[in-house]
């Protein structure tokens, strides 16, 4: 197939017509000029691609590229290139370690010393020239170096720049948990004011992301442009997860022949049994991830909580049905709740359930979590339980933990949702929580109220005991009690999302710290623990039993109204008695007269 700017054997022929001026206007000549003199095969044309992307972008850029399409590389001779057009720019490299932004800034410096074209640019004696930080010879003398390497939590504070590169500046060592992408996203915010206002300041990002909420995705929503290259040519569902930054030759490319979906797309750099060795060596996963740039098997690996486990309902503080169906098909999709977790999920309401036959709950419980120390809040939730399903009637969380107010609203919720059993967790005080509370729920709504302790990491038993539930879609959700933190998640997402119960169980992992703030899904794992036994009762088994009890009270009701008084209340009477009972011969009634069937009395 051939490209428009395959670097062929005309244009091999005008870079050394040209040579050196016409490099000036084209970097994608100068590319072919500096592979040609590393010895390297020409570029391909997904380099060519992004040599063009390079010199084209806007003022915020971010470049996603399969790993080993040589984006560092291309990147450094592009800082050649512009301090070969203008010398007076301040250009910083920035990267994840240090080591790396170091290997950068050596590369790029070896280029400047041995290209022809670029003799010119060497350091003079009296200038920086060392591999974190040098200067190029038609330089003015100013306090920053024409190239300058650093890590992102280095010093990079106080620099000033032209242009900044951020190579690979997320790795999974710096982004593992919420707490540290926040810590990352903030050292990036400082980029802006490294930026000088004068002339044409611009950042480029160069990287992988490492999962959905990876900060190259966030600079995205904040009007960052993002240009994507993979492996192979993408499925429509995997194009639709780039949102539009994929590569508009590959986008064009497929649309005339789509055929491609699966094939390499730089077959001179990766061809597909290499790329078929790499995924087997790798795994799917990574795969997906560093070749592919698809981050949704990795995150439906990684967080185990999904929106679409859950059955979504109105709920009342007395009973359920009976019985309750999952389904997840189209008619079940709820639509005007919004999708507040990763893309792909949905809300789904009951694909059946018993409308007329709505039983009591077996058991209601209050699960408290108090706040720690910091900007905690104090997290509960009410869950209910009734034939091996639980129901979720209310979630929330309170802004303080001791103060009289936060202990008068929680024993308000007991008592409008009926709360049978409060628990909370021992957080610190030596059950001081539990001493203050106490009294106070016991002048508003009197039930019992006991104290839990974990020794078990957090993270994984919040997992470990809500992913089987979610699994089996044995967890019935209050619709009000989402539609109020959807709202109150959207009011505000940069200061609500840690708070929001929605946001902390989609984005939970079994990492240490992953959340910041998990105080509400803390409580309502806290609640599912204590209901864990009734779970292993068969939800079908115990529906049939439901329908026996109702046949049987049905038929004592009318036993004594037949017999015109009331049945013993031992356990069983009914049961045990129905096979005693004598059943008149057809056309005869009990005492021998012409009739409709009849019932005998007991014991005769």
């Amino acid at each position: 197939m051939k490209h428009s700017h395959e670097c062929n054997s005309p244009l091999r022929s005008k870079i050394k017509q040209s040579f050196p001026d016409k490099c000036k206007g084209s970097f994608a000549l100068f590319l072919c000029a500096a592979w040609k003199h590393l010895r390297l095969p020409k570029p391909t044309p997904r380099q060519i691609e992004l040599a063009n992307y390079l010199q084209y972008g806007s003022k915020r850029d971010m470049i996603q590229a399969f790993r080993g399409v040589g984006k560092s590389w291309i990147t450094s001779a592009f800082v050649c290139w512009l301090l070969l057009r203008n010398p007076q720019l301040k250009i910083l490299v920035v990267s994840a370690a240090k080591d790396r932004s170091d290997a950068f800034s050596t590369f790029t410096l070896r280029l400047i010393k041995e290209m022809p074209m670029l003799q010119h640019l060497r350091p003079r004696h009296d200038q920086r020239e060392s591999n974190i930080a040098f200067d190029v010879a038609p330089a003015r003398n100013a306090h920053a170096p024409s190239v300058k390497s650093a890590g992102i939590f280095g010093q990079i504070t106080g620099s000033r720049a032209d242009i900044i590169v951020a190579d690979d500046i997320e790795i999974p060592r710096n982004s593992v948990t919420d707490t540290m992408r926040e810590q990352l996203l903030a050292r990036v915010g400082e980029f802006n004011d490294i930026l000088v206002p004068e002339g044409t300041p611009r950042i480029i990002f160069l990287g992988t992301p490492q999962t959905e909420e990876s900060v190259y995705n966030k600079l995205r929503s904040k009007g960052y442009s993002c240009r994507i290259w993979p492996a192979r040519y993408p499925s429509t569902k995997q194009i639709e997860g780039y949102e539009g930054a994929l590569s508009p030759i590959m986008a064009e490319q497929l649309e005339v022949n789509p055929g491609l979906v699966g094939e390499p797309t730089d077959p001179q750099r990766f061809g597909d049994l290499d790329l078929i060795e790499r995924e087997v060596a790798k795994g799917k996963s990574s795969f997906a991830l560093q070749f592919m740039l698809d981050t949704s098997l990795s995150d439906a690996n990684k967080y185990p909580l999904k929106l679409g486990d859950l059955i979504c309902m109105e709920l009342n503080p007395d009973k359920a049905p009976s019985f309750i169906q999952y389904g997840s098909g189209p008619d079940q999709m709820i639509g005007h709740l919004k999708n507040v977790g990763f893309a792909g999920d949905r809300w789904y309401r009951p694909m059946m359930y018993d409308k007329d036959k709505w039983k009591r709950f077996e058991g209601i419980v209050m699960a408290i979590d108090p706040a720690g120390r910091g900007k905690d809040e104090t997290g509960y939730a009410i869950v209910a339980q009734l034939h091996g399903k639980l129901f979720m009637l209310a979630v929330g969380g309170l802004i303080g933990g001791y103060d009289d107010a936060t202990l008068l609203t929680l024993a308000k919720l007991a008592k409008k949702w009926k709360v049978r059993h409060v628990v909370i967790e021992s957080n610190f005080g030596d059950g001081m929580y539990t001493k203050l509370f106490s009294p106070v729920l016991n002048n508003v709504h009197p039930c019992t109220i006991e104290e839990v302790t974990h020794s078990v990491q957090k993270e994984k038993r919040i997992i470990d005991t809500l992913e089987p539930v979610f699994n089996q879609h044995k967890l019935v959700v209050n619709v009000s009690e989402i539609e109020k933190d959807i709202g109150y998640l959207l009011e505000n997402p940069e200061r609500h999302q840690r708070y929001s119960f929605c946001h902390q169980l989609t984005r939970i992992t079994k990492e240490k710290g992953a959340l910041k703030h998990d105080d509400r899904l803390e409580a309502l794992c806290i609640a599912v623990d204590y209901f864990v036994e009734s779970m292993d009762r068969d939800e079908v088994k115990a529906h049939a039993q439901h329908k026996t009890r109702l046949l049987q009270e049905e038929i004592r009701r009318h036993l004594e109204n037949c017999l015109g008084r009331k049945l013993p209340p031992e356990d069983g009477f009914v049961g045990k008695r129905l096979q005693k009972l004598e059943v008149s011969k057809p056309g005869r009634n009990p005492r021998g007269r012409p009739g409709k069937l009849g019932v005998g009395r007991p014991g005769r």
